[in-house]
């Protein structure tokens, strides 16, 4: 069995180069580099499948670009990771907003995603 990962498309036998996903409560596809592994509702795609694709009328494309360097993974990496996670994980307090903070901090929402103001601005 070769473990080189190949194309979702049917009837197409070349490698996988980008990892296709949909976000379907934004209606957005996510075409990005290859995932380091293969999920069940993931899509691997060729490069010409990856430049060809379309998504249906009212739907988003988003498009990650590619890190041209090989993947490396330093302690640094993991660390941070290891650190979001904790951080996500810890239980949310109520906290009182400071004298600069009566202002919202959320400039938008789309979907499950939010877009903070700067503490600049």
């Amino acid at each position: 069995m070769s473990s080189v990962r190949r194309c979702s498309r049917t009837a197409c036998g070349r490698p996988a180069v980008a990892t296709l996903t949909y976000v379907y409560a934004d209606s957005t596809a996510v075409l990005g580099p290859l995932a380091t592994y293969a999920e069940p509702h993931c899509y691997d795609l060729c490069a010409e499948h990856a430049e060809r694709l379309t998504a249906p009328r009212g739907w988003e494309v988003v498009r990650l670009a590619a890190d041209t360097n090989p993947l490396r993974r330093s302690s640094d990496d993991l660390e941070a990771l290891a650190n979001a996670v904790r951080e996500a994980a810890r239980p949310q307090t109520p906290r009182q907003p400071g004298p600069r903070e009566h202002e919202s901090t959320e400039a938008g929402r789309r979907g499950h995603l939010r877009v903070l103001r700067s503490p600049d601005s």
